[in-house]
Order: C-alpha cells, then structure tokens, then sequence
C-alpha cells in the first residue's frame, strides 16, 4: 500500500468551480491550499508564499507554474519548487484526486 492509498482525501471544491489558469483558494483543517487547473490536470500547493507570507492563489498561472504577486516568485505546481529568486525554499505540493464533481485533496505532502 503506498502513502497515496493511505492518505486523507478531503473534498476541496468542485472541478466545475474551477477555471482554467485560475487558482482558487481553499483551506482545508486551517491549511490555506490554492487550488489549480491547468494543463488538463489539477494540482494542490500550499497557498502561503515561501519568502513572503502572501497567498499564490492571487497570482498568475502560466506553464505550470504559479507566481507570487508580491516579488514574482514562480512555483512549479508539480513539485512546489521555485524556479527564481527571491524565494529559495520549496511550498507543499499535495496529492489531488477528482472523484465525479469532487476534487479531493489530502494534506498528505507528496515527496
């Protein structure tokens, strides 16, 4: 059984409430999530900026990546890995399942 099996899936919104290249912020157990779709896929991350304490969902989303509005900090929505300065360290990236309407996040952080 691997952890994705094991992991908690809460429903985060709707797939139908999702516009694409559109982050939506959630919170999920007092966790901000910004949830994204783009790319035909559908991808969860911390929604909390790694250099400064600003949402990423109000930022835009391009090539997979979404970037902070504040200092334009890109992240990329697989790995939560910021591909420029300033921010140096990695946001959570979460495990997203779409079950029928439901999109099912789990704060299970993939690895």
């Amino acid at each position: 059984m691997t952890s994705i099996d094991r992991a908690r899936f809460v429903r985060a919104c709707g797939l139908s409430e999702l516009e694409e290249d559109t982050p939506k912020r959630v919170e999920l157990d007092g966790t901000p999530v910004s949830v994204v779709k783009t790319e035909g896929e559908v991808f969860a991350i911390h929604d909390i900026c790694s250099h400064a304490n600003v949402s990423l969902s109000e930022g835009e989303v391009e090539d997979c990546q979404i970037e902070c509005w504040l200092h334009g900090s890109a992240f990329d929505l697989r790995t939560g890995k910021p591909s420029g300065l300033p921010a140096t360290r990695p946001v959570p990236v979460y495990p997203v399942k779409i079950e029928g309407d439901d999109v099912l996040v789990s704060l299970t952080q993939e690895s």
